[in-house]
């Protein structure tokens, strides 16, 4: 079974900064994935693309809100990727998900794989 584990939430200032990670687990431990990615879901409100990045040549892409702010990151050795969130706002307040596979199209394509979510608090 395909699992991604995402983790590294947690309640945080305004202007502090959190890392989120996401390790692929049980079959998917040894598996790459085309492009992997970070969407997020604020209270009654509906799942937003915050970044991704492109296994192939580490293309980068980011929501214009989060822009300048966060940075996502893959760590090959260890089929890990990241999502550095700095200077953070209450807007930013969700459940943040990780996602993996081939879609084809980054914002809007179907990814294949979901982690559970990992709630971010930011605090005004």
């Amino acid at each position: 079974q395909v699992q991604l584990v995402d983790s590294g939430g947690g309640l945080v200032q305004a202007g502090g900064s959190l890392r989120l990670s996401c390790a692929a687990s049980g079959a998917a431990s040894g598996r790459s994935f085309g492009m992997y990615a970070w969407f997020r879901q604020g209270a009654g409100k509906e799942r937003e693309f915050v970044a991704a990045i492109r296994r192939s040549d580490s293309s980068t892409y980011y929501a214009d809100s989060v822009k300048g702010r966060f940075t996502i990151a893959r760590d090959n050795a260890k089929n890990t990727v990241y999502l550095q969130m700095n200077s953070m706002k209450p807007e930013d307040t969700a459940v943040y998900y990780c996602a993996a596979g081939w879609p084809t199209t980054v914002i809007t394509g179907a990814y294949d794989y979901w982690g559970q979510g990992t709630q971010v608090t930011v605090s005004s």
